[in-house]
């Protein structure tokens, strides 16, 4: 049995939501990465684990550092999370000097 489309509207800012049953499909959940692509005139998004060598833009880093994070155990996790708080404070303290 085919899939019936689903029909959506593309914002202003170009983005349109993915549907909970197609991201469910697709095993995507939030924080996960996103190739978008084209192919003769066809938009194509795929969940990968990792991003591609050269891409290192803010947002591409923050994706693979939430991958990362997301497959550590919770023991790493804690420990960066408590690191991350400390590099907070320090700054919040060198602001108020």
């Amino acid at each position: 049995m085919k899939a019936k489309p689903i029909y959506k509207i593309l914002d202003d800012k170009g983005r349109v939501l993915i549907p909970k049953a197609l991201r469910a499909s697709a095993e995507m959940e939030h924080g996960d990465i996103v190739r978008l692509g084209v192919n003769k005139g066809v938009i194509t998004a795929k969940k990968v684990d990792l991003i591609e060598l050269g891409d290192q833009s803010p947002e591409a880093v923050e994706a693979f550092v939430r991958a990362a994070i997301r497959d550590m155990p919770e023991e790493t996790q804690i420990g960066i999370a408590a690191r991350l708080l400390e590099l907070v404070e320090q700054r919040k303290e060198q602001r108020h000097e």
